[in-house]
């Protein structure tokens, strides 16, 4: 498992053991499933808890987990329509978009 501090407020673990990002919220686990395949990394699901509606968190949770990709040299598959609508709003990002995909 790798840790990676991005910023001050956010700690996002890599399980690679279970295939996802996490990170804690108030003591509880928000995570971001994903699968591997070649040098792409796909987003398949955003898990919260019951009464989460953050969408601002999610939103920084996602540029971080970018981030994570630029480092890794990883192109960003959105399975998620959520994280599609992501690219949609954070352009800056469409780079890690493997070529052929449009958003």
């Amino acid at each position: 498992m790798n840790t990676t501090l991005i910023s001050e407020k956010m700690e996002i673990k890599d399980n690679t053991f279970a295939r996802q990002f996490e990170t804690l919220v108030d003591g509880k686990l928000i995570s971001v499933e994903y699968s591997f395949q070649e040098k792409k990394i796909f987003l398949t699901r955003i898990n919260t808890f019951d009464g989460f509606n953050d969408d601002e968190f999610i939103n920084e949770l996602l540029k971080n987990i970018m981030e994570i990709a630029y480092e890794r040299k990883l192109k960003v598959v959105p399975i998620l329509p959520k994280i599609a609508l992501f690219f949609k709003k954070n352009t800056m990002y469409k780079d890690l978009l493997p070529p052929g995909i449009k958003i």
